[in-house]
């Protein structure tokens, strides 16, 4: 009964928002929404992401585009998870998940209402699902395979691909430079809507970038939120996912869903020709000879940083000792009994310090700046909320993007109370040994740091522990003077000796390499790539940049299962010629 209750509820608030949308009445659309309230659109009305956070913003943009998208049939979702009440951002709601559509596609959206006044919507999410017309070929539809099953005296499926891969006899019309999670996802995308991608990967293999990094690597958020799209990791896999593992699922991934790819080829140089609307972008294949391609998008799928950074530190060029990048680092195994410093207390330089102490190396971490630091179990108060309320992931995927940035602030800031809490006793024994932590910009946590700076903070998988037992020791950077021959000498005049340093530094930012690849003008002209923007949006990502033609993909696993989806259809939508 209680059910019901809740989807009459929806359907009569669907009901009326509809009425007074096409109507484009101003008066009714405002009595729809809560004083407080928020829209993020992704697509549907804006062909964006577009946020809105207050009632007279939403109103007034929706009455904005629906003349042009014709939005209509509004209902509570057929076959997805039904309305139910549940607690959002400490609010307790009715969320229903919906369905509608425009001229052009079929859409879904998220709509919360406060239980206390359920006439007033509170969140409003609309999200495009699909482009009418160009539905991908998948499950009920997919195709007969009647052109490579039993193909007797002709090529057959494995013929067929190794020719389309070559790309002989065309140009791509995406070039996706990458292919690691993001580069695949959104090559598997992209086919499935019938645009021609070619992804190129500068490792011998597709996912070389997770086969390089150190020994000991696995994800640090479970594998519920970290599935791909449609083929989902397989269900006896661990929680965290050791690193080769997912290297050899990428591999796979890449080889069932028939991505185009081509390894050991690295990116050039490319420039954009106004005139023909096209990439003149060279790439060096893997015997050495290049090839210039003339594609109409080019993608960044190689992360959201550049090469790797190791700032000027005084004295280095007198250090005698070995010096490593932690992308550089891959084992502790050759390091029993040294002295090691790790210059940097981010989440690799704990993972690096850590590997070298279980291989028996004496290690300091030396701290810059203050770090988040919180358990791989309080982290999951963030990373799998909507993941572990056993509802469908395109579900819980949909649930997730619905949230504009003041609202994910406030809910990141209510988890960082909770994570203290759960953490207590590990932050004091950190602080105990001097260690500086804060909690992200506004108290709002590693998020919050992963938003705007992508650095700054660690998950932990125990080196914590070592810290605070002292089996690590930690140095401040505040307290050395400079390197010298021997190790880092201190301002108190003793020499923190070592044989190795790892600089756990980070990475120049990834306009360092659209700057490089691109050109100067073309870097100025994008401007900065990740961090927050005016809108509570990321940077140049996931949507249309100020240069025609260019995108960038990028984060974790999750961000790019669910985002690519967007760079597609827009990509799709403007071979179409539906949107600029």
């Amino acid at each position: 009964m209680e059910q019901r209750s809740e989807y009459a509820q929806a359907s009569r608030w669907l009901t009326a928002f509809e009425k007074a949308l096409r109507a484009c009445d101003r008066e009714a659309l405002l009595e729809c929404f809560a004083g407080e309230c928020h829209w993020r659109d992704m697509l549907a009305f804006t062909w964006n992401i577009s946020p809105h956070d207050d009632c007279l913003s939403v109103v007034d943009a929706l009455i904005c585009h629906q003349p042009q998208v014709n939005a209509r049939n509004f209902r509570v979702a057929q076959g997805r998870t039904p309305p139910r009440r549940v607690k959002r951002t400490g609010e307790d709601v009715i969320e229903a998940i919906f369905s509608f559509e425009t001229d052009v596609a079929r859409c879904h959206g998220v709509l919360r209402l406060p239980v206390t006044a359920p006439d007033r919507a509170w969140v409003f999410s609309s999200s495009m699902t699909e482009l009418k017309g160009h539905e991908e070929p998948i499950l009920q539809r997919r195709p007969a395979g009647s052109a490579i099953s039993r193909n007797f005296g002709g090529a057959n499926w494995s013929d067929l691909r190794t020719q389309e891969q070559r790309f002989e006899d065309r140009e791509p019309v995406v070039l996706i430079i990458g292919g690691s999670q993001g580069g695949v996802s959104l090559a598997a995308r992209l086919r499935l809507l019938g645009v021609d991608a070619l992804v190129v990967e500068r490792g011998a293999r597709v996912g070389q970038t997770w086969r390089d990094r150190y020994h000991s690597l696995a994800l640090h958020n479970e594998v519920a939120i970290n599935h791909f799209p449609y083929i989902p990791f397989p269900p006896n896999w661990p929680k965290y996912l050791p690193k080769d593992m997912l290297a050899g699922f990428l591999e796979f991934y890449a080889w069932a869903m028939q991505c185009n790819v081509w390894t050991s080829t690295t990116f050039i140089h490319g420039d954009y020709d106004e005139k023909s609307g096209r990439w003149n972008a060279t790439v060096r294949v893997e015997d050495g000879s290049e090839r210039t391609l003339h594609p109409t998008h080019i993608v960044f799928a190689n992360g959201i940083a550049g090469g790797k950074r190791i700032p000027e530190l005084p004295g280095l060029s007198d250090f005698k000792g070995e010096v490593l990048h932690t992308e550089d680092y891959y084992s502790g195994a050759s390091y029993k009994g040294k002295d090691v410093l790790v210059l940097g207390t981010g989440t690799s330089g704990h993972d690096c310090a850590q590997d070298l102490h279980e291989h028996g190396a004496n290690v300091r971490l030396i701290q810059r700046g203050s770090t988040t630091v919180v358990s791989v179990e309080a982290a999951a108060f963030n990373n799998t909320v909507h993941y572990q309320e056993n509802i469908p992931l395109e579900d819980a995927d949909l649930i997730g993007t619905a949230p504009t940035m003041p609202l994910l602030r406030r809910g990141y800031q209510l988890n960082v109370k909770r994570m203290k809490e759960h953490d207590k006793e590990l932050l004091n024994g950190l602080r105990a040994r001097g260690f500086k932590l804060d909690f992200g910009p506004d108290e709002a946590g590693h998020q919050m740091k992963l938003r705007t700076r992508h650095g700054g903070y660690y998950l932990n998988c125990g080196c914590a522990e070592l810290i605070a037992s002292g089996d690590i020791g930690l140095l401040q950077w505040q307290d050395a003077e400079r390197f010298v021959a021997e190790g880092l000498l201190m301002k108190d005049g003793t020499i923190e000796k070592a044989d190795l340093l790892i600089a756990a530094t980070g990475y120049y930012p990834q306009e360092e390499v659209v700057k490089n690849l691109l050109g100067e003008e073309i870097a100025e002209k994008v401007g900065p790539i990740w961090g927050l923007a005016e809108n509570g949006e990321l940077r140049n990502m996931f949507g249309p940049t100020p240069q025609r033609g260019l995108w960038f993909v990028g984060g974790g696993l999750s961000q790019n299962r669910v985002y690519t989806h967007y760079v597609a259809i827009q990509i799709k939508a403007r071979e179409l010629g539906l949107t600029q």
